[in-house]
C-alpha cells in the first residue's frame, strides 16, 4: 500500500467504494485521514462498513460542511454529460475533488529515496486503443530484464495498492481519460501517448474534451520523456507542443503508418520491421513479424511505444527484442485460444470501439468474423473499408439485425448468441481461416464486461471443438 500524504488530521470524504475507491479509502487511512465514505448501493456500504470505516450519506444537505477533499472514483461523471449529484454539491461548496490517480502521484516519493542509488521512475501510459498491451509489454520487457517493476492502474493491482518502491523500481501506469482527467497530481517520468479515436464522447462532450483528458498527463505532468504516436493529428499536435524544436530527443515520436524522418528520436514500424532513428541515423532495429504474442499493425504500434519507453530507461534493443520474443499477449487483445485443423481462433473482445475493431481486421487474412453488441456513437461506417480479409460475419447481440444491416459487402449471418455464432463460423471454417471475435461495440447488452464475452466466446470454441 501507498499511505497518502498531505491529510494526516483532515477529513476526507470518498464516493464510490469499488476497488479504487476503497483502495483510496484505506490509503487515506493509513496516512493519518478522517475518512468518510459514500455508495449509493447497499453491498458497497456494507463493505467499507465492515473494514470499519465510518459513513457518511453525501446527498444531505451540509455534508461537506467539515469535508477538505472529495476523492471520486473514475467512473462517476463530474462534469459531462452532467455532474453526480453528490459532485454538485461538492462543487457548489467549493470542496477539491481528486481521484486514487492524484493521490498516488503526491504520495509515490518518499523521504527513504535519498538512500537509494536510484531513484524510482513511473512510465505512464495513455491513449485509445493499444494502452493495455503497451504497458503489459514494458512491464514485460523490464521483468525480463531484471529491473524490478509493478504494474497498476487501469490493468493490474490499484495504484495506490502497490508496494513501496524500492532502489530503481519502475511502476507502469495505465491511464484512462477518465483517470487522467480529474487527476490534481499527474508527474510522470515518462509518458506514453498511443493513439486517438473516437470513445467516451459524451463523458468528455466530443473528441476535443477527450483529447484534452489524455492531453492532461503531458501538460500538467511535464514528464522527461514524452513517447507520443504521431498517425493521428492530435499527436502531431502534441508532439510539437511538448518539443522545444525538431531535434528535442526528449519527444520520441512513433509511427506504423510511415518512416519517421527528421533529426529528432523517432521509432515506427513497417512491413512488420521496427526501426529507431535518432539524430539522423538507425541506432536499433527488431523483426516483428515472428512475435506471435504481437500480431498485426496494431500491435507493431504497441511494440514501438513500449521500445521507445524501455529505451527512455537505457535499455539496449537486443534486451527489449528478447523480452519482446517471449511476451505472450494479453487476455481478450488478439488472443490466440485454439488453432486446429489449420484454423486460428482469437480472441479480440478488447476491440470495443470500430478504430480498435478495424486494426484486428487488418491483423489477420481469411477472417471468420464475430461482431456486435452495443453499438457506440458514430455507427460502423469506419469499419467499411477494412472488410477486405472477412468471409463472412457472424453478428451477436440485441441489436443484431440492425447492426448486420451496416456491414455491406460481405456475407453476414444474424447469429444473435456466441454459442450460435461461433458453431456457425467453425461450421463454415476451412484451412487457412481464422475464427475472430472482434465485435466493434461495447459487452453490456448481453455480457457484464469485455472478459466476460471473451470468455464465453472461448469457451463455446472449447466447447464446439470438442465435439467436430
Amino acid at each position: 500500500m501507498i499511505p497518502v500524504q498531505g491529510y494526516a488530521g483532515a477529513t476526507v470524504a470518498v464516493l464510490g467504494l469499488g476497488r479504487s475507491g476503497l483502495s483510496a479509502a484505506r490509503a487515506l487511512r493509513e496516512g493519518g485521514a478522517n475518512v468518510l465514505c459514500w455508495d449509493d448501493f447497499d453491498p458497497a456500504r456494507a463493505k467499507a462498513e465492515a473494514e470499519g470505516f465510518a459513513l457518511r450519506d453525501l446527498n444531505k444537505n451540509g455534508a461537506f460542511d467539515d469535508v477538505m477533499t472529495l476523492i471520486t472514483s473514475p467512473g462517476i461523471p463530474h462534469l459531462y454529460p452532467t455532474p453526480n449529484p453528490v459532485i454538485a454539491k461538492a462543487l457548489a461548496a467549493g470542496v477539491i475533488i481528486d481521484n486514487d490517480i492524484g493521490l498516488f502521484f503526491q504520495s509515490f516519493a518518499t523521504p527513504d529515496w535519498t538512500g537509494f542509488d536510484t531513484a524510482p521512475k513511473i512510465i505512464a501510459v495513455t491513449g485509445s486503443n493499444g494502452k493495455s498491451t503497451t504497458s503489459a509489454l514494458i512491464h514485460h520487457v523490464l521483468e525480463h530484464a531484471n529491473r524490478p517493476s509493478q504494474l497498476a492502474g487501469n490493468i493490474g493491482r490499484g495504484v495506490l495498492d502497490i508496494d513501496p518502491a524500492v532502489d530503481g523500481e519502475v511502476v507502469v501506469l495505465e491511464l484512462s481519460s477518465y483517470q487522467t482527467e480529474l487527476a490534481r497530481a499527474l508527474t510522470p517520468d515518462v509518458a506514453v501517448f498511443t493513439n486517438l479515436s473516437p470513445d467516451h464522447l459524451d463523458r468528455h462532450h466530443g473528441m476535443g474534451g477527450y483529447f484534452a483528458a489524455k492531453r492532461r498527463l503531458f501538460s500538467e505532468g511535464g514528464p522527461d520523456r514524452a513517447v507520443i504516436g504521431v498517425d493521428e493529428v492530435e499527436g502531431q499536435y502534441l508532439a510539437v507542443q511538448m518539443a522545444q524544436g525538431p531535434a528535442d530527443d526528449r519527444v520520441i515520436r512513433v509511427s506504423v503508418d510511415r518512416k519517421l524522418s527528421g533529426v529528432g528520436w523517432n521509432v515506427f514500424a513497417r512491413k512488420g520491421f521496427l526501426a529507431e532513428w535518432r539524430k539522423g541515423r538507425q541506432v536499433g532495429s527488431i523483426d516483428l513479424r515472428a512475435i506471435k504474442g504481437l500480431p498485426g499493425s496494431h500491435n507493431h504500434q504497441n511494440a514501438c511505444a513500449a521500445y521507445a519507453a524501455c529505451r527512455t530507461l537505457g535499455l539496449a534493443p537486443k534486451v527489449i527484442e528478447a523480452g519482446f520474443a517471449s511476451f505472450a499477449g494479453l487476455p481478450h487483445r488478439s488472443q490466440l485460444i485454439a488453432e486446429t485443423c489449420g484454423v486460428s481462433y482469437v480472441n479480440d473482445s478488447k476491440a470495443t470501439n470500430v478504430e480498435s475493431a478495424a486494426k484486428a481486421l487488418q491483423a489477420f487474412k481469411n477472417i471468420r468474423w464475430i461482431c456486435g453488441g452495443l453499438e457506440k456513437e458514430g455507427g460502423l461506417d469506419g469499419l467499411l473499408a477494412h472488410l477486405d480479409a472477412v468471409k463472412k460475419a457472424y453478428v451477436i447481440g440485441r441489436e443484431a439485425a440492425g447492426f448486420a444491416m451496416q456491414l455491406k459487402g460481405i456475407e453476414v449471418e444474424v447469429a444473435t448468441t456466441m454459442q450460435a455464432a461461433v458453431q456457425s463460423a467453425i461450421a463454415d471454417a476451412q484451412t487457412g481461416d481464422t475464427v475472430l471475435l472482434a465485435p466493434a461495440a461495447a459487452s453490456f447488452d448481453q455480457y457484464d464486461s469485455f472478459e466476460k464475452r471473451g470468455e464465453d466466446f472461448a469457451a463455446c470454441v472449447q466447447q464446439a471443438l470438442a465435439h467436430v
